[in-house]
């Protein structure tokens, strides 16, 4: 059938029909510590935080969700991370003769530069480094638990696989009650999680590149480059501006030495990418920490990997675009490559959605809690951009609100990867044009 093919369409339903699954799983009675059946807002908003690799809550993960709760979460992040939207675009590329050309090339999801013939070595390679990746972070955690905490092993296993993958899928989900805060001057703990983030973060499609490419950077295509540009700068940027804000806070990095603010900035520089984890508590950040924040959590991580937000590749198109404008260029671009106006236009147009759609949550949550403006809108923007990050104002949140919360975790989940889906799609040349007249701008 053309509609279930067209990726459009496909993509959010394999989204939604995983959060019912997840939804309808953890509102067994066997899902929960009590064995009492899970309300429908929380089983949902988990479920939908879970396959949206969001990682906001409403109840602690490690103290309310039995082991069947938790194995659910888990498998639903893990889908959510890489199974359906690197699945919907491999698919998209493998059905050769359900597509024509035009249609095969379109179902290349946020310019995953991927060949159309070439979806059997993309799935190896999604499923290699996701196993890979994994498996190594898993086996550092659980040895450093094991031998620096002195925690049994087979509790060990559970935790570090758990984290493992939590991480590696950009998830958040913690089976501690306060996230990694307990390991807040552990770099044995705290490394190989940002190490799993910031791979994942770089998004499928820069993993091929480098691996056929290595560090060859003549050799490298654009997108790679402006990914690798873009991922450190923003890292560096985070890392500073975290720890010059946080550093004679009293209730943050006042109290530590030297060397744990350091690695704590450099920790709450990579969780901002879409990770949700936090090895401080997020609230107590200062009012211009959470500024920094809201930028760096709108931006977020590589396309087509397991990041969020509006995708760093469409950040740099933007801030070339002002550029040129600035210096009076004709054409924007970068590393002497020029942008095609549709790529412009895609970008422009899934920012200003991106922050009319963060705006009208916003204002509705403000307008029915009493909650501080600031807070809300940080909830709004992790949610939309699947961090997970939170001041703490989730599970204060009434039901409608949270229902929101959910649709946002949903649509900038499949958002962005179905608007320049359906803006590739929908392009159409005109026989005619308007007569030219400019208004005046600014």
């Amino acid at each position: 059938m053309p509609f279930f093919r067209d990726p459009v369409h496909l993509i959010p339903l394999l989204f939604a029909a995983a959060i019912l699954i997840g939804t309808a799983l953890l509102s067994l009675p066997l899902a929960t510590v009590d064995g009492e059946r899970a309300p429908f807002i929380t089983a949902l908003f988990t479920a939908t935080s879970a396959v949206a690799v969001t990682g906001l809550i409403v109840v602690d993960t490690g103290t309310y969700w039995s082991m069947f709760g938790q194995i659910i979460i888990l498998a639903m992040f893990q889908i959510g991370g890489f199974g359906i939207m690197t699945a919907a675009t491999v698919f998209g590329l493998m059905a050769g003769r359900g597509f024509g050309l035009r249609d095969r090339m379109a179902t290349q999801v946020e310019r995953s530069l991927l060949e159309t013939g070439d979806a059997a070595s993309v799935l190896k390679l999604v499923f290699k480094v996701t196993v890979a990746v994994e498996a190594v972070i898993a086996l550092v955690l659980i040895l450093r638990l094991t031998i620096g905490y002195d925690v049994p092993l087979i509790s060990a296993a559970w935790h570090g696989i758990f984290h493992s993958i939590s991480a590696f899928n950009n998830a958040g989900f913690s089976t501690y009650s306060v996230s990694l805060m307990g390991f807040r001057s552990d770099p044995l703990v705290l490394g190989p999680i940002m190490i799993a983030i910031i791979i994942a973060a770089l998004g499928f499609p820069v993993m091929q590149d480098l691996r056929a490419n290595r560090l060859r950077w003549r050799k490298w295509s654009l997108h790679t480059k402006m990914t690798m540009m873009g991922t450190v700068a923003l890292l560096v940027f985070g890392f500073v501006t975290t720890l010059l804000m946080e550093w004679t806070n009293a209730a943050t990095f006042g109290p530590m030495s030297v060397a744990t603010k350091v690695l704590n900035a450099a920790f709450h520089s990579v969780m901002p990418r879409t990770a949700g984890f936090n090895s401080i508590d997020v609230g107590a950040f200062r009012d211009e920490t959470l500024m920094i924040n809201y930028l760096l959590m709108f931006i977020g991580g590589g396309s087509a990997g397991t990041a969020g937000g509006i995708k760093i590749t469409t950040f740099m198109v933007l801030f070339a675009i002002v550029g040129s404008e600035i210096m009076g260029r004709r054409d924007a671009g970068l590393v002497q490559r020029r942008f095609s106006r549709g790529i412009e236009r895609q970008a422009l147009t899934v920012s200003v959605l991106a922050s009319a759609i963060i705006f009208a949550a916003t204002a509705y949550i403000a307008a029915v809690t009493t909650l501080p403006l600031e807070d809300v809108l940080f909830e709004t923007i992790s949610a939309f951009a699947t961090v997970g990050m939170s001041t703490g104002i989730t599970a204060k949140l009434p039901p409608d609100a949270l229902t929101v919360l959910a649709l946002l975790m949903f649509v900038g989940r499949v958002g962005t990867i179905t608007v320049a889906t359906a803006l590739a799609l929908g392009t159409r040349g005109r026989l005619f044009r308007y007569p030219e007249e400019n208004p005046i701008v600014g």
